[in-house]
């Protein structure tokens, strides 16, 4: 991969928004909440989708769901009255009548809609009460505009905000690239392995104004040589920013942690032996350990391979070495899970294991910090209650994050910093399988370790899919399973993130099965049962003390129960596939058959039937990762909304997974030159490398 030294003249990226014509502050703070604050800022934000509107489309020639064009004259116009009220306006040309259908309207604007007025309508038509309709259509008024003046290229759609409609933001785009004529956008890349487009500033300016004659079906896919040429050249900055954070987070002392003076005993003292992956992804990160710098290591694995057994090896080295580790957690019961497996595996060699909770009694609570910040405590087991200011550790030598993705990178950061000048090892640690093409473009600062073995004596679920109308008949399968000595779960969800109607919601079902099945042992768990509370009823679940257990998704990770064989979910359709498949992953962890039932609500949407397809036909965590990138893409399965993470502009990893390995060659040639590889990574990623490495 051959490069050139970025050009010295003039640059857009050091042009402002402001020098731009009608751009205020006002604007440009909102332009701000986009990224944008540069003239080349605007350049490089590129049109997520196109529209045709260089053609009119017959009335007659419409098909439901295709956007188009239409010109007709109103041949009635009235306000009608059904479930809403809305102003119905009927629209004609030689080939056919179509419908005009607006729910907000004002008298001034059914005025102008008269009998006789001739319109230019964009719009998608769909299915309606008076055949097909446009809802809200953008429209002109023939008189206004010459019939000729149709667009003469594609238009663009932008990702935009609050503030800022599209034509405004096509408008200020075109004096963008107005002023690329004049400045410099260097050629960074020479020799590019995609085909052959002219200049970069060619391939911008085809993007924002393709031609009425290009292939917009090319283009909506992401396939254009174009796109493809900006795909390889954003895959390149991120995965170059990621390297650099790399080499950065190497340049920081660690303690290595290079004693196992405990391992043989614990391992010795388990009733099983560990897999083959087990034992590899131990010594890859026992390798680690003994660096001079920071391990950052992800390991992966699907739901019950084995990871916290993994964990507890790399705790017990950095107490071998006199450090402490700290374990973070994204809900109090799985924190409160880990805190009773490290007690049963560690206090009988005589290492000493706190918790640190956001509902700890404050005394409780103050002697556990201080017995951390002296040293006594080796071992910390707590949610995000551990990164609060008042927790001080003596010598924090590893932090293992647990279900990373439900932590905020600040969050994780703030961990990090409990180092006291000396940077922990970091482990994380994930159920859900990240796809290849995830882990080779999103986690390249993060060596990557997978468990892809499941212990021997875990069996597969078997998972249906079935209707709320056969709601009596999963009652009755939740009866016979308990009756045959095995337990059950029942996982409400709602669509509302709110604990309190979750609760509501899991009380009026447990409340129904109480009465349906008044011959079991059925409990209650939500986000609003107190933690005492919380643990006295798993421990009751897991004693075999209760055959039922109702609860929302806050049993999603880290619950263990051998007994449990049987899972219903109810509305399943509401949750994402990474989600369902934790769910799924707390039966099946005894020998006995179990089954998994998704019991949904109708009707379902076309994406809610792919992915409870999915759940049905496989057990593969690493599958459903696949088939989860495929439908939802990698900002949500990263949990980018949160995080703030791979932000692209125009690449799409799962399209785009062809040009990773050449992003990862030409990564490694151009590490040699700073300059450049700074250039590369502002014009893409501008500040939000900032939380990178954590």
């Amino acid at each position: 991969m051959k490069a050139e030294t970025p050009a010295r003249d003039p640059l857009l990226q050091a042009i402002p928004l402001t020098q731009l014509k009608g751009i205020g502050e006002s604007l440009a703070g909102k332009l701000a909440k986009l990224g944008l604050s540069t003239v080349q800022d605007l350049v490089f934000h590129l049109p997520f989708l196109y529209q045709d509107r260089t053609r009119v489309t017959p009335l007659g020639s419409l098909r439901p769901n295709v956007e188009a064009v239409i010109e007709g004259e109103v041949r009635g116009c009235d306000v009608v009255y059904g479930k809403r009220r809305s102003l119905l306006c009927l629209l004609q040309d030689n080939t056919g009548t179509v419908a005009l259908r607006f729910y907000h309207f004002s008298n001034a604007q059914k005025q102008r809609l008269m009998p006789g007025t001739k319109l230019r309508c964009y719009g998608e038509p769909r299915r309606g009460a008076a055949g097909l309709e446009f809802y809200h259509p953008e429209y002109l008024h023939l008189d206004d505009v010459r019939s000729e003046n149709l667009e003469q290229t594609l238009t663009p759609v932008y990702p935009t905000t609050e503030g800022v409609g599209q034509q405004r933001l096509r408008n200020i785009i075109q004096q963008a690239l107005q002023l690329a004529n004049e400045h410099s956008v260097p050629e960074l890349l020479q020799n590019l392995p995609t085909e052959n487009t002219g200049g970069l500033l060619d391939a911008l300016r085809f993007l924002h104004s393709p031609p009425k004659n290009a292939p917009l079906d090319q283009l909506l896919e992401g396939q254009h040589p174009s796109q493809q040429r900006l795909a390889f050249e954003e895959l390149l900055a991120h995965h170059l920013s990621l390297l650099k954070v790399r080499a950065r987070i190497q340049t920081h002392k660690a303690w290595p942690l290079d004693k196992d003076h405990f391992g043989d005993a614990f391992l010795q003292s388990l009733p099983f032996s560990l897999t083959t992956a087990q034992l590899r992804v131990a010594t890859e990160i026992a390798e680690d350990l003994a660096k001079l710098f920071p391990m950052l290591r992800l390991v992966q694995g699907d739901v019950g391979s084995g990871k916290t057994l993994v964990a507890a090896l790399a705790v017990l080295r950095a107490v071998a070495c006199g450090t402490q580790a700290a374990l973070m957690a994204p809900t109090e019961i799985l924190a409160e899970q880990h805190r009773l497996n490290f007690c049963n595996w560690f206090v009988p060699l005589g290492i000493d294991v706190v918790a640190v909770t956001g509902r700890q009694k404050a005394a409780d609570k103050r002697e556990q910090l201080a017995r951390v910040a002296r040293g006594d405590a080796q071992v910390v087991i707590g949610t995000h209650a551990l990164i609060q200011d008042i927790v001080s550790f003596a010598k924090l030598g590893l932090i293992i994050i647990d279900e990373q993705h439900r932590f905020g990178v600040q969050q994780r950061l703030n961990l990090r910093n409990k180092g006291d000048g000396i940077l922990p090892h970091q482990l994380i640690m994930t159920a859900t399988p990240i796809p290849r093409t995830l882990a080779m473009s999103a986690y390249a600062d993060l060596d990557c370790s997978t468990i892809d073995e499941l212990p021997p004596g875990r069996t597969p679920v078997e998972t249906v899919v079935i209707s709320n109308s056969r709601r009596d008949r999963v009652i009755a399968r939740v009866s016979e399973a308990c009756r045959q000595d095995r337990q059950a779960y029942w996982v409400c969800t709602l669509i509302e993130e709110s604990e309190v109607l979750e609760a509501q919601a899991a009380e009026a079902t447990a409340e129904e099965l109480s009465l349906a099945l008044p011959h079991l042992r059925i409990a209650l768990l939500h986000g609003r049962v107190k933690t005492p509370e919380k643990e006295r009823i798993m421990t009751a679940f897991k004693q075999g003390e209760l055959d039922l257990l109702v609860a929302t998704t806050v049993i999603e990770v880290g619950v263990d129960v051998p007994k449990a064989s049987l899972m219903i979910i109810e509305n399943p359709e509401r949750l994402g596939l990474a989600q369902l498949h934790q769910l799924r992953g707390r039966v099946g962890r005894g020998s006995a058959a179990s089954h998994c039932v998704l019991l949904y609500g109708s009707p379902l949407s076309k994406l809610a039937q792919a992915r409870l397809r999915v759940m049905r036909n496989s057990n593969d965590g690493f599958v459903i990762a696949e088939k989860d990138l495929e439908i939802r893409g990698p900002g949500e399965v990263l949990g980018t909304r949160q995080t703030g993470e791979l932000q692209l502009k125009i690449a799409d990893l799962q399209r785009d997974a062809h040009l990773l390995e050449q992003v990862r060659k030409a990564a490694s040639s151009l590490q040699q030159q700073p300059e450049l590889v700074n250039a590369l990574t502002r014009r893409w990623l501008g500040h939000s490398q900032d939380y990178s490495g954590v």
